[in-house]
């Protein structure tokens, strides 16, 4: 039997719907902060080859991504204050293309942040209304998504993501692996 107190990441191995959907979730927030943690400007700032992306850019790209996805998507709010002063007017990749400018305590705490806010909103929603409830998105025919569609759509950003990590961060300083080591904490 696993210890979820070392390896709190780790999804029911038979869930119900919304604690399997929350377990995967959680399971990719813990891997792609792992994968981050540790580094100073330099290894985090890291690029391969052509590409653009840095974990510093991931952090700040999924701290983004999770309030917007729990505030416009879900509740049908603006984002948060925290994301007030943008330059998304000016380039529709601003929080990876800035993120180069802040340190790695302003980035960890962004990220961290972010999941805390994202994690509290998504919990009462779930408590609340369960995955069946309608969000705030919706397609071009008004068409309007349900809160299990949200959280599988932000496991796929996670995948995606998570897997840019694992190359960014092997690049920077070798470190390879799937799951954080029992016990780790950010």
């Amino acid at each position: 039997m696993t210890d979820t107190t070392l390896t709190p990441w780790e999804p029911p191995l038979a869930g119900t719907d919304a604690t399997q959907i929350l377990g995967s979730l959680d399971r990719m927030r813990w891997t792609f902060r792992w994968k981050t943690a540790g580094l100073d400007h330099a290894g985090l700032t890291t690029r391969i080859g052509a590409s653009s992306l840095s974990l510093a850019g991931l952090l700040k790209h999924l701290a983004a991504n999770e309030d917007y996805a729990t505030t416009v998507k879900l509740l049908g709010e603006p984002m948060d204050e925290h994301w007030a002063d943008n330059g998304w007017d000016d380039d529709e990749d601003w929080e990876i293309t800035s993120a180069p400018d802040d340190t790695p305590e302003q980035l960890y705490a962004t990220y961290d942040e972010a999941v805390a806010r994202s994690r509290a909103r998504i919990e009462a929603a779930v408590a609340e209304h369960g995955l069946d409830m309608t969000i705030a998105a919706h397609d071009d025919d008004g068409q309007h998504a349900n809160l299990r569609r949200l959280l599988c759509d932000m496991v796929e950003e996670y995948g995606r993501h998570t897997g840019h990590a694992d190359l960014l961060r092997e690049a920077v300083d070798g470190l390879t692996g799937e799951d954080p080591p029992p016990g780790w904490r950010p």
